[in-house]
């Protein structure tokens, strides 16, 4: 079988370390094209991509016939356009997260993947990492008996006016940049929509930097509390926690395993702890192998364009629900 083409819109310090060699080390992926003008930025990339083509413009990669997949890292604020012509040029597309700045502009992205007939999803990577796939699997088997509680931490200091995050222009701030993860990260495991959420934030030149978000969610087992911090000022933090009835889960590097600390997760009950540790695995990775394993073969994503709609409609929720 013919490894998936890919090409890369932009040559970001994110794609350039952590998404780009994911593409080229996964199975059945290669990358083999890179959309940038500057030849500095396209270094990193040429080092573990041997024969990168280098295109001077995203429409001209875009039109490259040899390029089956394309992958977004661009600005928050330009992800569903270029999603949006990548599929009208007959590409598969896997978009950085987050997918967009409201819900309701996800909708016409959903109905250029229908009218292509190609795959699209959002790069959520946390939901193909095992760890997050066993806390799902001990939800569903009642393990910590029914859910009353989810709380979540993700902080990092990053106070430089000119990093994209800091920018409102381009969509910056730690909740579409951290908050997908602390508030989606319990919709996928506990199967859970948001009720009612009220949020407190605190924001620098117009970008939010801090956000306590608390309310009620509601899944399978019934209602139960929430509570979230992000925040892009504060020191290095990041924990989940399932509290339930007869016992409670915990993650100690949820969004970021393996490069802010190994993957845990630890099933606390009354008398004993069961902790399964996950050295190793790349969940970039892991996420190219199952978008090819969709695109080859059909596979369901874990993660689709209207997994993200809903999450980015909390994400709304919450901005909604400030005091």
């Amino acid at each position: 079988m013919e490894p998936v083409n890919w090409g890369i819109l932009g040559a970001s310090n994110f794609a350039a370390h952590r998404m780009g060699p994911a593409l080229h080390a996964a199975r059945g992926s290669r990358l083999a094209a890179l959309a940038t003008s500057s030849a500095e930025k396209a270094a990193p990339f040429a080092a573990f991509a041997p024969g990168l083509k280098l295109h001077e413009s995203y429409a001209a990669l875009l039109a490259d016939p040899e390029i089956e997949a394309v992958y977004i890292p661009l600005p928050n604020t330009l992800h569903v356009e270029w999603g949006i012509r990548a599929l009208e040029a007959g590409k598969h597309v896997l978009i950085e997260k987050p997918l967009a700045m409201t819900a309701a502009e996800i909708t016409p992205l959903i109905a250029a993947r229908d009218r292509a007939g190609k795959c699209a999803a959002e790069a959520y990577m946390i939901v193909h990492h095992p760890q997050w796939q066993l806390v799902r699997r001990w939800l569903d088997e009642g393990r910590i008996g029914r859910l009353k509680h989810a709380d979540v931490a993700f902080t990092f200091d990053n106070p430089d006016p000119a990093n994209i995050r800091n920018r409102a222009d381009v969509g910056g701030g730690s909740i579409p940049d951290i908050g997908v993860y602390a508030y989606s990260s319990v919709r996928f495991a506990a199967r859970a929509e948001p009720v009612t959420l009220q949020a407190k934030i605190r924001r620098e030149n117009g970008v939010d930097t801090f956000t306590q978000v608390w309310g009620d969610m509601a899944g399978p087992g019934g209602p139960f509390s929430f509570a979230a911090l992000t925040s892009t000022r504060l020191f290095p933090r990041q924990e989940v926690t399932f509290q339930g009835e007869t016992g409670r889960i915990t993650l100690s590097a949820p969004f970021n395993a393996g490069v802010f600390g190994e993957g845990q997760v630890s099933l606390h009950g009354f008398s004993t702890t069961e902790t399964h540790r996950f050295p190793g695995v790349n969940q970039y990775v892991l996420q190219v192998e199952a978008f090819v394993a969709h695109i080859r073969e059909d596979v369901p994503f874990a993660w689709t364009l209207e997994d993200a709609r809903k999450g980015q409609a909390m994400i709304d929720m919450v901005r909604a629900g400030e005091i």
